[in-house]
């Protein structure tokens, strides 16, 4: 299947306890349909000292949010919208935003 959502996108948190945030998409988890997006989802970690480059403590870092809470920000229009694909003459498939028909892939 297709990916909607890649790593770089700009995203909006759409429920949960982020919800009407935004942020950049660090990472894609296909297999569990999930993603990491950047200042979003926080939770904190307890974590043992890993030599002398690592202080152990109490790290925050992004937990992973399910892609159907998520949704892709129109470029044109600047808003969260649904995404579809199209199949351009040269035979490439692309993304399109459902709202504009904006063209996602460069």
């Amino acid at each position: 299947m297709a990916a909607k959502i890649r790593k770089g996108d700009t995203v909006q948190v759409i429920t949960g306890k982020d919800k009407g945030k935004r942020g950049e998409v660090l990472r894609v988890m296909p297999e569990e349909s999930r993603a990491l997006v950047q200042g979003r989802n926080m939770v904190k970690r307890h974590t043992k000292p890993r030599g002398m480059g690592q202080p152990g403590g109490i790290v925050e870092q992004e937990a992973s949010i399910h892609l159907s809470n998520l949704a892709l920000i129109d470029p044109k229009s600047d808003k969260p919208t649904r995404v579809g694909f199209r199949v351009l003459e040269d035979g490439k498939k692309v993304r399109v935003a459902k709202s504009s028909g904006e063209v996602l892939d460069a």
